[in-house]
């Protein structure tokens, strides 16, 4: 019993992954259609409207403790800059790109912030894996080839500070105490959206009628599934 919920859990971290990695050519389909600040709002509603259910199927107290509270406040405010270069990234650049160097780049870089602030003690092997990383990520830039104005070249920072922003997200979601990691998500979106609604969006000024069946599409699989489905499994 115990290898086949194994084996179920590894399937579905697959497909998590998948669903991930297909985020990235959903931001770029989006990216013709409405700005980065449309974006979050749009996907953070479907997410939230498809989080909350699965909490109470799930049978997930919506209780929220005052330090977990504070502490969504501050992810959401991180999410916000990270969502605004993710999405410039794959507008001016390749989803493909983005996908590959982000996601390369976000353990190495984690590894970095916590041993540089958290005192985290950096072994031999830790040296010897973030350094194969790091070719590895040099690699796929095909950096060799590249000018520096190609190297520094926007869309590239755009990915180079989503991928230290999510490391910033991830070890401030780390410290939540007496709370479960899906209601802490559920309210860190619902923090998000209200910031974004208040201060960078007029919402009555979205312009549904130009969206079509590609849009729907794009936006169900980016909150839905890379994002509501990937994050609880």
């Amino acid at each position: 019993m115990i290898n086949t919920n194994k084996n179920v859990f590894y399937a579905l971290l697959f497909l998590a992954m998948a669903g991930w990695g297909a985020s990235w050519v959903n931001a770029k389909v989006l990216s013709s259609y409405i700005n980065e600040y449309e974006l979050i709002f749009l996907r953070n509603i479907f997410t939230i409207i498809t989080l909350a259910p699965l909490i109470y199927l799930a049978k997930k107290s919506f209780y929220i403790n005052v330090k977990s509270l504070f502490l969504a406040f501050c992810v959401a405010m991180v999410m916000i800059v990270y969502m605004k270069c993710y999405f410039l990234g794959t507008k001016e650049g390749t989803a493909s790109l983005g996908g590959s160097l982000v996601t390369s780049l976000i353990p190495i870089n984690t590894f970095i912030i916590m041993a540089v602030f958290f005192g985290k003690k950096i072994l031999r092997k830790d040296v010897f894996a973030l350094s194969l990383g790091a070719i590895g990520v040099l690699t796929m830039l095909n950096i060799w080839t590249f000018e520096s104005k190609e190297i520094f070249s926007s869309h590239n920072l755009y990915f180079l500070a989503a991928s230290i922003l999510w490391p910033i997200l991830t070890i401030l979601s780390s410290k939540i105490t007496k709370t479960s990691p899906l209601v802490f998500t559920l309210y860190m979106y619902i923090i998000t959206t209200v910031i974004v609604s208040i201060f960078f969006l007029d919402v009555s000024s979205i312009d549904y009628s130009s969206f079509d069946d590609i849009f729907w599409i794009n936006i169900f699989s980016l909150s839905v599934i890379a994002t509501t489905f990937s994050t609880s499994i």
